[in-house]
């Protein structure tokens, strides 16, 4: 099942914007036009991620992260905050309330995408994001930050890492230039799906008789071999 994002801000045209977005990028997104709505929504039926605007009419953004932080059932939920401010106090208002990560208007939807799923993937449980990665000869270790391939050790750059680490966790399912390039350098917009060639370009000839495990599926992107 999809992620469940709920985005809680009082300006009709920006809640379309971000619902059109994060729902192309894979989400299921519910909005609320106030803070008393957003907390019955809460209430009723907790989401996955709730983006927050700092300023609304009724109930402020702060005592909304404040309640959230405060209720058991509510308290581990992810918070993603906006706001039409970029003073530094209120940005650390927002963090020391719990907000989990915080983005100044405007801002591209694309960004919003992928501070979203940043959080989200800061979710996983330290074990499973620890765990050894095993295919053959090829074995990963994240905990180590160590690839081998027949028990030696292959010399990774961290962004060859994370690729690797990245395609392994996903055998036979293919992965986009751009699902890579949120996942592997986040919020550093300015990388172009280039980037990606490159790097696994490198990554291959760094894997030697392990490179054909990572495949090209032209036109789309890239999958490790299952």
């Amino acid at each position: 099942m999809p992620d469940r994002i709920l985005v809680v801000d009082d300006e009709p045209d920006l809640l379309e914007l971000v619902r059109v977005n994060l729902s192309q990028s894979g989400y299921q997104v519910e909005v609320a036009e106030s803070g008393e709505v957003a907390l019955d929504l809460l209430r009723r039926s907790p989401p996955d991620l709730v983006i927050l605007d700092l300023m609304l009419p009724d109930v402020p953004g702060t005592e909304i992260c404040r309640r959230i932080r405060a209720d058991p059932d509510l308290q581990h939920l992810p918070v993603v905050m906006l706001t039409a401010r970029a003073d530094e106090v209120d940005r650390v208002v927002g963090l020391e309330l719990g907000a989990d990560d915080y983005v100044v208007k405007p801002f591209s939807p694309r960004e919003l995408a992928l501070r979203v799923r940043a959080v989200l993937r800061r979710r996983t449980p330290a074990a499973e994001a620890g765990r050894a990665l095993v295919h053959g000869s090829l074995r990963i270790d994240p905990e180590r930050h160590r690839c081998e391939l027949e028990g030696e050790a292959v010399p990774l750059t961290a962004k060859e890492f994370d690729l690797l680490r990245c395609l392994m966790e996903r055998p036979g399912r293919v992965m986009t230039r751009d699902q890579l390039l949120d996942d592997v350098w986040g919020t550093d917009i300015a990388v172009t799906t280039r980037t990606i060639d490159t790097h696994l370009k490198r990554l291959r000839e760094k894997l030697g008789t392990a490179s054909d495990k990572i495949e090209t599926v032209r036109g789309v992107g890239y999958r490790f071999a299952e």
